[in-house]
């Protein structure tokens, strides 16, 4: 098959193949990772990311590629998360921008954009290292460059880019040491490969049902209604005050059955998460031919509406679960409204300072020392553009001083601080440490510049400690770890890994701690004890006695310790 041109509709199909494609490998993506820590990967930071940015596209499909890509880069833009992310939307924002005012584009364009979408993802990070998915993008992009200029194949120049990102990315181990220590190839790499592959999949004309991996059974009518009614079977028990959704909505898909022309492909994760922002109590079990749905929706018709573009529709049932309808949702916006009302009339603040953290005790912690918004994220979900740009819409201050906490998180903020309408300063804090002791440097008196300079002095001086579990088998150094382990982390550096919870925790505590040490503050996390927090004081006492411990509720997910010592 060959395509001398390329527009909107056939980009589109691009896309949501290959946003199919990474869907189905994401668990291989994250396996990728350096670290072995229970982290929001790499696999599904891109996977949400590419997904905000295929909802978009959904929304506003254009037989121009001007207008496609447009609305993919929006969507990639404000779905950013991760470092991974955020490199994804803006290799398609330079994308955009090339084939921006144009219908349809030729092969050597089509090469041009992807090489345009490299050197925005360039310029946007700060110290770009090779042997990353920056690596993969550009020698791809320069392959695509080179064979656009003997050929006016689109399908070739995709066949010839996805060949070198392939031959690239089994070099990255070379490029980056700790790929080759670890035995792996660069995770985000590879989740590009995935996205490269489903574009050329669409250029040669296969469809989702064909990509999906061989491991995945289909499920008989049988199987399917059943799983339908042991769901809605759990429902019954709710209140009638506790529905929001007013509709009991049921219905199949019938995917190769249909007759319709220009239906779309068809991938689950996608479609279960546009579903999920229409309503709750979401079921969706599919095979190749049919896709059985159940959900609670306050407007059932633009379910169905949504779920007519991948196939006809069949065994509708539609139940009314409450006399009057309560518009919830409303209410609530209706209520943000008003405190946003209420702020406004308040007037704007000198400063707002956001911060993100996950568990409910550092949250409030950040609260307490003065942070006006909290975003929820951190080590097991990294928040997206969109989350702090609405964070910045919600501070209502002249200036906004941003806390990540996390290094995966950084340029996200970043992204976001360029979309603001105020002026943002992101304080690159990778920890929870390093955020508290930028906001101790705080001064509301100073000047932007004075307090940007303060706090960044600030992280410089606490030492960052992490005791979690290892989620596989792999070698760190000196250090050999087993899947299950906990182990200890000193800033980016495992120290240790054992069986041992309590061992592990103490190993890595004492080898943080040094003479000049004054102040040790342990962070329990939601699976801590307070028996665990008197044994780990104690150790700290017994070994430096001039030592100040200080032993605070974090209530962090997945980490029982962090520690910050000063």
């Amino acid at each position: 098959m060959v395509h001398t041109r390329l527009d909107g509709v056939q980009f589109s199909r691009m896309v949501y193949l290959g946003a199919s494609f990474l869907s189905e490998n994401v668990k291989v993506v994250d396996g990728l990772n350096v670290f072995p820590v229970p982290d929001g990967d790499t696999g599904t930071n891109m996977n949400l990311t590419l997904t905000s940015g295929v909802e978009e596209l959904s929304r506003k499909e254009s037989a121009s590629i001007s207008e496609a890509a447009s609305a993919l880069a929006k969507g990639l833009l404000m779905g950013a998360r991760g470092n991974s992310g955020v490199i994804l939307s803006q290799l398609f924002r330079g994308f955009s921008k090339t084939v921006n005012g144009k219908e349809e584009i030729n092969a050597r364009q089509f090469a041009d954009a992807l090489k345009a979408g490299v050197d925005s993802a360039y310029q946007a990070v700060m110290k770009p290292v090779e042997g990353t998915i920056l690596t993969v993008a550009r020698e791809a992009a320069d392959m695509a460059v080179r064979t656009a200029r003997t050929s006016d194949d689109v399908v070739h120049v995709m066949e010839k880019t996805y060949e070198q990102a392939q031959d690239t990315l089994l070099r990255t181990p070379d490029m980056l040491p700790v790929l080759k220590e670890v035995g792996v190839v660069d995770s985000g790499g590879q989740g590009l490969l995935y996205i490269y592959e489903g574009f050329l999949r669409a250029l040669r004309g296969e469809t989702a049902t064909e990509v999906k991996q061989a491991s995945s059974q289909p499920k008989d009518q049988m199987q399917l209604d059943k799983l339908v009614q042991e769901h809605h079977n759990a429902q019954v028990h709710l209140k009638t005050e506790d529905i929001h959704y007013g509709y009991c909505t049921e219905f199949m898909v019938w995917l190769s059955h249909s007759t319709e022309p220009n239906k779309k492909p068809f991938s689950e994760a996608l479609f279960r998460a546009q579903l999920d922002k229409m309503g709750d109590s979401l079921l969706v079990v599919s095979d190749d031919d049919v896709v059985k749905v159940h959900i609670h929706a306050e407007h059932p018709g633009n379910v169905m509406q949504y779920a007519q573009q991948f196939g006809s529709l069949h065994r509708i049932k539609i139940e009314n679960m409450r006399e009057q309808h309560a518009n919830i949702l409303k209410a609530e916006e209706s209520k943000e409204q008003d405190a946003v009302d209420e702020s406004q009339q308040l007037g704007a603040l000198p400063y707002g300072l956001i911060a993100v953290a996950a568990g409910k005790g550092i949250a409030d912690i950040f609260r307490s020392m003065g942070v006006h918004v909290v975003v929820e994220g951190g080590q097991t979900m990294n928040p997206s553009t969109e989350d702090f740009v609405n964070a910045i819409a919600g501070c209502n201050a002249e200036h906004i001083f941003i806390l990540p906490n996390n290094s995966n998180i950084i340029m996200a903020a970043q992204q976001a601080s360029e979309l603001a309408e105020v002026p943002v300063t992101v304080i690159p804090s990778k920890s929870i440490p390093q955020g508290m002791a930028a906001l101790v440097a705080f001064n509301a008196g100073a000047e932007p510049k004075v307090n940007a300079e303060a706090m960044s002095r600030a992280i410089a001086h606490v030492k960052t400690g992490m005791v979690t579990h290892a989620v596989r088998d792999t070698r760190m150094g000196d250090v050999e770890i087993k899947e299950g382990d906990y182990i200890g982390i000193a800033e980016k550096e495992i120290v240790t890994s054992g069986a041992d919870l309590m061992e592990s925790a103490r190993t890595l505590l004492l080898s943080m701690i040094d003479e000049e040490a004054e102040i040790v503050t342990i962070f329990l996390g939601a699976d801590a004890t307070q028996d665990q927090a008197a044994e780990l004081e104690t150790v700290v006492s017994d070994a430096f006695p001039d030592v100040e411990v200080e032993i605070l509720e974090g209530g962090q997910p997945l980490y029982p310790f962090i520690y910050s010592v000063e």
